[in-house]
């Protein structure tokens, strides 16, 4: 999944999905389920996209007691799903847990989906870490610390803003991927993200993977979007 661009589908329901899709038609794309689409939803969205022949990163964020986490991967994992998340501060014993369901729900013959860990959420400020976390210092420290923890359980990676993906490479390896939401267009807006970079940046600074929301699903035009914003990523025209 090296140099993907993961588009998030921040969709309520089947019937959004499916018409934002057809702009597609014939295309593999990897998209992001999140909380809003699955809850909604149920497995039932995952089997459609799938059927569509895209790639899926279920992003739940489980964080739990480790056999409550080790249990639900268990379930996801015979979703056919690619990639699929916990939180970091769950800890090692709890990212351990959550491979061990991983490892024992995927099919005979079929590759486990990777497993990454998100380290601090790219809407957190350092104040916020700081005075409500109660986590002080620098958030690039805290993100590398919950890397570090993540390589320990033996996760794939993690997901990060762009401005850490260079300190983890260098610190951590170039084979852990760094997923990082927060890519806005030179000219889009923020919304609630803080720490956000544009494609170009995110290519730049060796990010492995970007994903991207409303720019390309709330456009007049997502295929054109979708191709813009990927132009920017690989820097290329295509």
């Amino acid at each position: 999944m090296h140099k993907s661009l993961i588009i998030a589908l921040d969709f309520p329901d089947m019937e959004k999905t499916k018409h934002f899709l057809g702009w597609f038609s014939g295309k593999q794309l990897f998209v992001k389920v999140g909380m809003q689409l699955f809850y909604q939803n149920g497995p039932g969205i995952i089997n459609f996209i799938k059927e569509q022949g895209h790639d899926v990163f279920l992003d739940l964020k489980l964080h739990d007691i480790p056999n409550t986490v080790k249990q639900a991967m268990r379930g996801l994992a015979g979703l056919n799903v690619d990639l699929v998340n916990v939180h970091a501060a769950g800890g090692v014993k709890m990212m351990d847990a959550a491979l061990e369901g991983l490892d024992a729900g995927t099919p005979s013959g079929k590759e486990r989906p990777k497993c990454i860990a998100v380290t601090q959420l790219t809407s957190t400020t350092k104040e916020q870490m700081n005075e409500e976390q109660r986590i002080y210092g620098l958030l690039e420290e805290s993100v590398l610390h919950y890397a570090g923890l993540t390589k320990r359980a033996g996760l794939d990676g993690v997901v990060c803003s762009t401005h850490e993906v260079s300190l983890i490479h260098e610190r951590i390896g170039k084979g852990f991927l760094t997923v990082t939401p927060g890519i806005r267009m030179a000219e889009g807006e923020t919304h609630d993200q803080k720490r956000v970079a544009t494609p170009e940046q995110a290519r730049m600074l060796g990010a492995d993977a970007i994903v991207v929301g409303r720019t390309i699903t709330a456009a007049e035009n997502p295929f054109e979007a979708y191709k813009k914003v990927l132009e920017a990523w690989e820097g290329i025209k295509i």
